[in-house]
């Protein structure tokens, strides 16, 4: 497999991103099984940098929008210019024509401006009056939020979430961590000019999407994907009385086919040409952990969904 240039992309960005391979890994995966992230932490943990290296890389425009309780649908979308001279509307493209997009504390916004990227990160197309609009082929979108207990925020949408291919729940780094950071910081003060990032073209990306395509899922692991779906939806079915008492809204097939995709990315990236079960048990905390909704039982048992995803992964074995 030709995944060199982009394992260069990934040994760029740990250089420079100290203690966060998930989210590296993480922004990959979407990059290439051509879906959207949404990465929730406190701030200062190399969010908005981690994008903005990846864009370094990739031949391709970026834009960052900071969401703020003012900003219109129209911020995002772009809107239809009024010329006098002429008579007539010319459209004016918003932030959403990039290629890649960081939106940054998406839930300081309301559900009206959240709502604006639905049609975006879905069908990659916007719609403006009577008039519908192209996204470019490759369009990403890093959304960062706080978390929701703090002051100021909104919930996303269940709708919104669900278009999120996955989810990413970033920590503070530990004391040996923490000090890599403070030197590399020391170096970067010091050292004006960072090393020159390398460069993945868009064709050279759609290639490896196309390669990614060709990983091999077998039957009874495709079978197995079903089954971590269905006790979402079903715990019963798998005698476990906490999982049906945790879970009250199971995932949607947008997770069944982006656990899929998102295995066959994690064995690519290992340079192997088939998944295997530990892609799947791997990639599946950050697909499903934004698209179960749990019961009030769970929140009053302290469970959260990533402690779901693990009693769901013993209760449900590879047949």
């Amino acid at each position: 497999m030709s995944n060199e240039a982009v394992l260069k992309v990934r040994e760029y960005m740990n250089r420079n991103i100290v203690g966060q391979p998930e989210l590296v890994d993480g922004l990959l995966t979407a990059l290439l099984a051509d879906g959207h992230i949404l990465v929730e932490g406190p701030p200062g943990l190399a969010k908005t940098r981690a994008i903005k290296l990846l864009a370094e890389c990739i031949e391709g425009r970026f834009h960052r929008i900071q969401f703020t309780p003012d900003l219109l649908p129209a911020d995002l979308t772009g809107t239809d210019i009024y010329r006098p001279q002429d008579g007539t509307f010319v459209f004016q493209p918003g932030p959403l024509f990039h290629h890649l997009l960081l939106a940054d504390e998406i839930n300081r916004s309301p559900a009206k401006v959240q709502s604006a990227l639905l049609e975006a990160m879905a069908e990659r197309q916007i719609t403006i009056g009577k008039m519908t609009y192209r996204l470019p082929d490759l369009f990403l979108v890093m959304a960062t939020q706080n978390p929701l207990e703090q002051e100021g925020t909104y919930p996303l949408p269940e709708a919104q979430l669900d278009r999120f291919m996955l989810k990413l729940e970033l920590n503070y780094p530990d004391q040996g961590t923490e000090l890599q950071i403070l030197r590399l910081n020391h170096l970067e003060s010091r050292n004006a000019a960072r090393e020159e990032p390398p460069s993945l073209t868009q064709n050279e990306l759609f290639a490896a999407r196309r390669e990614v395509l060709e990983v091999t899922l077998p039957d009874i692991l495709e079978s197995y994907i079903i089954n971590l779906t269905m006790a979402t939806r079903r715990p019963y079915s798998y005698d476990s009385t906490d999982l049906a008492r945790w879970i009250a809204c199971g995932v949607s097939p947008r997770a069944t086919m982006a656990l899929a995709n998102c295995a066959r990315v994690n064995a690519w990236l290992d340079s192997r040409s088939y998944v295997a079960p530990e892609d799947i048990q791997y990639c599946v905390y950050p697909v499903f952990r934004h698209r179960m909704f749990l019961t009030m039982e769970a929140e009053a048992d302290r469970v959260d969904a990533n402690r779901v995803i693990e009693l769901l992964t013993k209760k449900v074995v590879v047949a």
